[in-house]
């Protein structure tokens, strides 16, 4: 090879190595990435929700993501990931650039994942909190046609024939799930669990006459509650809602569940651990500001869910807090054998 072909070859390898070095920069894996954070958004954001259509989770996303929009100042491309008690959008999340681009609209499962080993993932260790959009408030539903027509009669009819009685569930940490521990907890019931993927398909089974009775939030029983499709026995809290006021709350009849009230799912918006600090908290105030459209609100009240409206340090407490309360109810029901205590997951108040 002569010495000027060398030259060339040599000249070549220099330039492409420089515009690597310089792609790098661009992408915010060098000395560009505080541009890229001042400079936020400049493409759609993907909004993964982690369960499917129809459920409370994912109204209450798609609902925000509109008003959101022009907030923050490009489109929110939602999709629903179901799968896996949300494990599988949660990790897809998780394996996406960090950059603020693919946001988790989440339930509370993730707090339960390690301590059903469902998933090595969870909010308090892979993800930031952008929003806690809504407290909601859990109920216990069957048919209309349903022979139950009390809480008693549903809990008589378990503790003579448990087996016969089929509570539909969204899966391992799912609302259903950590409801009937709390039930077995405090009343010795067991129940025939059939797992389904969220809200949505929960109420289709329900509406079939597939399953005797599930627990369903608030927000995603009412509107069958409101049609007479649904009867709903009790709710989850120490207090009745406005939105179903004529619904006891379960304390009325049972007065010893104070002690995990008040419980219940939740709505949050997450983004990944190491996503820059300024588009965190770029995002946290546009979602912030979108939640306090007062038609937002009103529909969020309608749907029976407390608006909360949390970012920050704030947010960070509340998810900790229910994942206290959460964890430590399976295990305690013998749900699980690995302890919270093992994961650094403290009891509530401790």
């Amino acid at each position: 090879m002569n010495k000027l072909l060398k030259n060339r070859l040599f000249f070549i390898a220099l330039v492409t190595l420089l515009s690597l070095i310089l792609s790098a920069c661009g992408n915010g894996t060098g000395s560009g990435s505080a541009d890229s954070a001042e400079d936020f958004p400049q493409n759609d954001i993907n909004g993964i929700i982690q369960w499917g259509e129809g459920g409370a989770t994912d109204i209450i996303s798609r609902t925000l993501a509109s008003v959101a929009e022009d907030e923050i100042g490009t489109s929110l491309v939602m999709e629903n990931r179901t799968g896996a008690s949300g494990a599988i959008a949660t990790q897809y999340v998780y394996d996406q650039a960090a950059d603020g681009y693919n946001l988790l609209f989440g339930a509370e499962n993730p707090n339960l994942y390690q301590v059903l080993d469902i998933s090595e993932r969870d909010y308090m260790n892979d993800f930031v909190p952008v929003s806690i959009i809504g407290q909601s408030y859990a109920g216990i539903v069957v048919n209309a046609d349903s022979e139950f027509d009390t809480l008693e009669d549903l809990v008589a009819y378990a503790e003579e024939s448990s087996e016969d009685l089929l509570m539909g569930t969204s899966g391992e940490g799912g609302l259903p799930h950590v409801a009937s521990a709390m039930l077995k907890n405090e009343l010795g019931i067991e129940f025939n669990q059939i797992p389904y993927d969220g809200d949505g398909p929960l109420a289709v089974a329900l509406l079939g006459d597939e399953i005797d009775v599930t627990v369903l939030a608030v927000s995603a029983a009412q509107e069958y509650v409101d049609s007479g499709d649904f009867k709903m026995l009790a709710v989850l809290n120490d207090s009745s809602l406005d939105s179903i006021p004529d619904v006891p709350p379960i304390t009325d009849i049972y007065p010893e569940f104070e002690v995990y009230l008040p419980w219940g799912p939740f709505q949050g918006i997450f983004a990944h651990k190491d996503t820059p600090e300024e588009i965190v908290q770029k995002l946290s105030d546009g979602f912030e500001e979108a939640q306090n459209d007062e038609e937002f609100i009103n529909q969020l009240t309608d749907l029976g869910v407390d608006p909360l409206n949390l970012h920050g340090e704030e947010a960070s407490e509340f998810v900790e807090a229910n994942q206290s309360t959460s964890a430590w109810m399976l295990y305690e029901a013998g749900e699980t054998s690995i302890s919270p205590e093992e994961l650094g997951i403290p009891k509530v108040g401790e």
